[in-house]
């Protein structure tokens, strides 16, 4: 009975973690990287959805908006068996996402000297994007699917 509950809570079940590249930059339009897949016991895993979001925050404590935009997604339908025994499997994966640009960066990218006018006002209103990448992985015969999420520097 106790096993039962902890294979769907998924305890001792599929762990799932996300190997990224250093140096990622929002210009590429592409991240590449491997998710990793290791389990105590054999397992199954019918899906991986790996999700890049961008946190757009700007201005300062009392005032300060932030929004969050869905960058690119990529939904891997292969079916995948973990053997189990703390082995791993390493899934790699390369997701092209497009980035939003928001109206200061459309008068910015027309000349280098609206460009500097265009930096000047970003820094004056404290515009900073912070860029996550999510994987969530889909185990048969589990309740909680396992998942990670790392900031990309």
């Amino acid at each position: 009975m106790l096993g039962k509950v902890k294979q769907w809570l998924g305890i001792e079940g599929v762990k799932l973690e996300l190997i990224l590249p250093p140096g990622f930059n929002p210009r590429q339009g592409s991240v590449s990287g491997t998710v990793q897949l290791t389990s105590k016991h054999p397992q199954r895993v019918s899906a991986i959805k790996i999700v890049l979001v961008e946190k757009y925050a700007r201005g300062k404590q009392e005032q300060q908006l932030v929004d969050e935009y869905e960058l690119g997604r990529l939904l891997l339908t292969d079916l995948i068996d973990v053997p189990g025994e703390g082995v791993t499997v390493d899934v790699p994966f390369y997701l092209k996402f497009s980035k939003v640009t928001s109206a200061v960066d459309d008068f910015g990218e027309k000349n280098p000297v609206y460009g500097g006018l265009a930096w000047a006002a970003k820094k004056l209103r404290r515009v900073r994007s912070e860029y996550r990448l999510e994987a969530e992985a889909q185990v048969q015969g589990v309740g909680l699917n396992p998942f990670d999420k790392q900031i990309l520097a």
